[in-house]
């Protein structure tokens, strides 16, 4: 892999007044120039101005638990690392290996579980009921890890077909699951948005993870339900990625193409090409 580039853009929909999506793409390379990569989307949800919050929150506390390591472009975290000196037991992406970065992962999702909980507790006038669906991905070299938590969704496309990598926390995924519903009401069925999994759990029981290896001309794509909801067709968001000049244009006609299906919901995506 030479090179890693990506995009990642939200918009509130047609319908929605708030945007409570969250998304962030970062790049960076080693010293011998190895691609390492942090994405997440999270789609919030609670009362007041919670999903907005928590979404936020949680995105949050993801780039500050990578950032010793992805040294992310954030002022406030550029600041505070330039404050104080490394310690001999912390470590940057060289001297990671890949299992640490999978501990690392569960790490930082446990802390945005624990962010968003204790945000709404003492903060239940702001918070409302918040909490947020995540779905993460973190590149190393070729090497991908996949964490996911609710219904946001973590795709690859590789030789034009589109995989769901991550799975639905969902009461119609466990629906079709267990054959009580086909595949494609999940679409139209009545309680298609309840969830069972989130992030802002008093106690969050399981994070899921994936690995996946990467190869030159891959695609991945996380996104929230108001993208894959409002464009059910695999193939059609295969055609819209494959014919985008980059992931930049990739997500902007993504989301164009979910507000003209309706946008009933805000939109979260985040497009990358491995190169």
């Amino acid at each position: 892999m030479e090179e890693l580039i990506a995009s990642a853009q939200s918009d509130k929909g047609l319908l929605r007044d708030v945007n409570e999506d969250t998304v962030w793409a970062e790049v960076h390379y080693t010293d011998k120039k190895r691609p390492i990569g942090l994405f997440v989307i999270c789609d919030g949800m609670g009362g007041h101005m919670g999903g907005k919050y928590a979404s936020y929150w949680a995105t949050e506390a993801i780039k500050r638990v990578f950032a010793d390591i992805f040294f992310l472009d954030d002022p406030r975290i550029t600041f505070i690392l330039k404050q104080r000196k490394r310690t001999d037991t912390e470590k940057n992406i060289h001297e990671l290996s890949f299992s640490d970065l999978e501990n690392l992962v569960l790490f930082a999702i446990n802390k945005a579980n624990n962010v968003v909980y204790e945000f709404a507790q003492h903060k239940p006038n702001e918070a409302g009921d918040a909490g947020t669906t995540i779905s993460m991905l973190v590149v190393y070299d070729n090497q991908a890890i996949i964490a996911n938590v609710g219904d946001s969704r973590t795709y690859i496309l590789r030789d034009h077909k589109l995989q769901q990598i991550s799975q639905d926390h969902s009461l119609v995924a466990r629906l079709v699951a267990t054959g009580q519903i086909l595949p494609d009401e999940v679409y139209t069925h009545p309680y298609r948005n309840v969830i069972f999994r989130y992030i802002g759990q008093k106690d969050l029981e399981k994070v899921d993870i994936f690995h996946r290896k990467l190869q030159s001309g891959d695609y991945f794509l996380l996104c929230s339900d108001g993208l894959w909801e409002m464009i059910p067709s695999d193939e059609q968001i295969v055609q819209i990625i494959e014919k985008a000049k980059n992931p930049e244009q990739a997500c902007k006609k993504l989301i164009e193409t979910a507000n003209i299906a309706g946008g009933e919901d805000n939109i979260g995506v985040v497009v990358g090409l491995i190169k």
